[in-house]
């Protein structure tokens, strides 16, 4: 499917907003979840490397590390996921960090391939202490993400990046962004999942202070959340009712991997309580 013109997709953003329906984003590791969340009526499809990954029995953060090549494995899953979209934007993750690419080169080539729109993902907001320290220091730091989101912006594509605190909202913001995603980490639950997070009331105050950010930029920016204990459907509803002014969800292992799990493993023990009749038979 051909790219979905930006003006398009916000102008539906904001008649949605103004209706109070939220925005609900979801990430694809294959053309089957691909499939399934349109049919779900979803409003936005991301292709992340960590898809891959994690529809593959692996933690999302294997999207973090030297596992592959995250730009080029996003456009291979293009080719899975794109043809079997047919009305809603597909957006590409993009390692804004990566030295080996030339960035308006990369952008217009996901743009042809029908990509709407672009995501910072692998991002290296997900590190801290010393190893983010270390990015940030040798030519790999979150401002060539900011970089590449302003790159986006030029070329009309939609923009979504995660950001993890208001001075990172605040550079994506004057970059451009159409949404501010506020990142609160690894999603919890499940068989893959993170097991350590931040309590849903601390979200809350980590999403306002960075709504508060990028809106003190540009009062147009749509702010959604992502990550960490908003995992199910009941605790995005939570952050919903409590955050000021955010209008709606971001999930990937919340959008596919959970409820892949329990879906398979719940029909699996279906099909082994079914009885033989046979047997039943012989026995008797």
């Amino acid at each position: 499917m051909a790219a979905i013109p930006r003006k398009t997709i916000l102008e539906k953003f904001r008649k949605m907003i103004a209706e109070g329906v939220p925005i609900v984003g979801g990430g694809a590791g294959t053309g089957l979840s691909a499939k399934a969340e349109e049919a779900g009526g979803i409003d936005l499809i991301i292709i992340y490397n960590s898809g891959r990954y994690r529809m593959a029995g692996r933690g999302s953060a294997a999207g973090l590390l030297a596992y592959g090549n995250a730009n080029e494995i996003v456009k291979e899953m293009a080719y899975e996921v794109l043809p079997v979209v047919k009305k809603t934007p597909v957006l590409a993750g993009v390692n804004g960090t990566d030295p080996f690419v030339i960035m308006p080169l990369l952008l217009t080539e996901l743009k042809t391939m029908g990509f709407s729109g672009v995501q910072n993902f692998p991002t290296v907001g997900l590190f801290d202490g010393t190893m983010r320290q270390s990015f940030e220091e040798t030519g790999m730091g979150f401002g060539l993400e900011v970089d590449m989101i302003a790159e986006a912006h030029k070329l009309d594509l939609l923009t979504t990046p995660y950001v993890f605190n208001p001075d990172e909202a605040r550079a994506m913001a004057r970059a451009g962004a159409d949404i501010v995603v506020a990142h609160m980490g690894v999603t919890t639950g499940g068989s893959i999942g993170a097991t350590s997070a931040k309590s849903l009331d601390a979200c809350v105050n980590e999403i306002d202070a960075i709504a508060d950010a990028a809106r003190s930029v540009r009062r147009d920016v749509i702010l959604l959340c992502h990550g960490g204990p908003i995992s199910m459907p009941d605790d995005a509803r939570y952050i919903l009712e409590h955050c000021r002014g955010l209008h709606g969800f971001y999930g990937a292992s919340s959008m596919e991997r959970l409820p892949a799990e329990a879906a398979i493993a719940r029909q699996t023990a279906d099909f082994k309580a079914v009885a033989i009749g046979a047997s039943k038979a012989v026995a008797e």
